[in-house]
């Protein structure tokens, strides 16, 4: 595989209709200088300087897709307050169409609110994170209108990309269309913190090392024999045709129904500025890859340029395909190693015993 192939398939990027379901999240940052600690209890005090808002979890994977040049249909709940219009409009602005985010009445929307000081000329850095929770489960009153519109965005899309952070919008009812929909064979590339084995029969399941071992129940160590063991396990559980787990500086394995497992290592530094958001610009660039004609192999090798780039970047970031141009122009993509299955002669020997 070449890197033109690669660059062949990012200039298909414009071509693709991505249909974006999830947890939608505000990411505010609050910025200032510390230099003392305060009388009245041991804490830093932080001295106000400056604050940003930035699209957060399946907000932030709609911002990574419309950032590739995909075109993008999010599907989600705000809340009626003000930052719930703010991120919408915000998603408006990168060119999302949010006609798929309803209001929840009387809730609010889900906010993480990070607090980043330094002193005098140094860096800000994280110190603490306060998070809101959102509308919570979706409200009857709205939950067949969210159903309509996630069912008429994937008519409109060429691939379904499925953001669930646990926050309650990936709802029984909702996982169960999303299902449907996969079944009637429109790709859909999940990234579920929590119960990815429901997402049965997806053209890509991407949990990390951590969601990985929660799913099979049993720590794995970072072992490469024994994730591919855990990955394969997973992969006939939840049907999918491939599965991505995403290892941080360690890379990256891909494991396919009907092929050999690839291990793909980290592309490019290992010196990362900010890992926030890093998982929803890799399932972005996944699912648009799969939507521009990539097969999975290329696709997963994208996605690693990808997260190599955005970790670059402080807070939740994207990257364009200009950024991704230049890095395939630069860099030559690793191939990554063949790790034959284990799984078979696993379990006979456990027959022998």
């Amino acid at each position: 595989m070449r890197n033109a192939d690669l660059r062949s398939v990012v200039d298909r990027f414009a071509e693709a209709r991505i249909a974006v379901v999830g947890d939608l999240v505000a990411d505010e940052y609050l910025y200032g200088e510390t230099d003392r600690i305060s009388r009245e209890a041991p804490v830093l005090i932080v001295r106000y300087e400056d604050s940003e808002f930035r699209l957060g979890c399946g907000a932030n994977a709609a911002a990574n897709v419309a950032a590739l040049g995909a075109r993008v249909l999010p599907i989600g709940l705000v809340g009626d307050d003000g930052i719930g219009e703010r991120l919408r409009g915000m998603l408006r602005g990168v060119g999302a169409d949010p006609e798929g985010v309803l209001t929840a009445s009387g809730r609010p929307t889900a906010t993480k609110t990070r607090i980043l000081a330094g002193g005098k000329n140094t860096r800000r850095q994280q110190m603490l994170r306060i998070d809101r929770d959102g509308p919570g489960p979706v409200p009857s009153a709205l939950l067949g209108k969210l159903l309509r519109a996630l069912k008429e965005a994937a008519e409109q899309s060429d691939a379904v990309l499925v953001s669930d952070y646990g926050l309650g919008t990936l709802c029984e009812p909702v996982v169960e269309t999303i299902l449907r929909i996969a079944a009637q064979g429109k790709p859909v590339c999940v990234d579920a913190r929590h119960g990815i084995a429901q997402y049965r029969g997806v053209a890509i399941a991407k949990p990390n090392e951590v969601e990985l071992e929660q799913a099979v129940g049993r720590p794995l160590g970072g072992d490469p024999a024994a994730l591919e063991e855990a990955g394969r396990e997973l992969l006939r559980t939840c049907r999918a045709k491939t599965l991505l787990v995403t290892r941080g500086r360690a890379g990256m394995m891909l494991l396919r129904a009907n092929g050999p497992t690839a291990i793909l290592p980290a592309h490019g530094s290992s010196n990362a500025v900010d890992v926030t958001g890093a998982g929803d610009t890799v399932i972005a660039t996944v699912t648009v890859a799969l939507a521009a004609g990539a097969d999975p192999a290329q696709a997963a090798r994208l996605a690693n340029v990808a997260g190599s780039l955005v970790i670059l970047k402080p807070g939740t970031a994207t990257v364009s395909p200009a950024e991704l141009h230049r890095e395939l122009s630069r860099s030559e993509v690793a191939k990554g190693d063949v790790l034959e299955p284990r799984t078979e002669p696993s379990r006979r020997r456990r027959a022998r015993r």
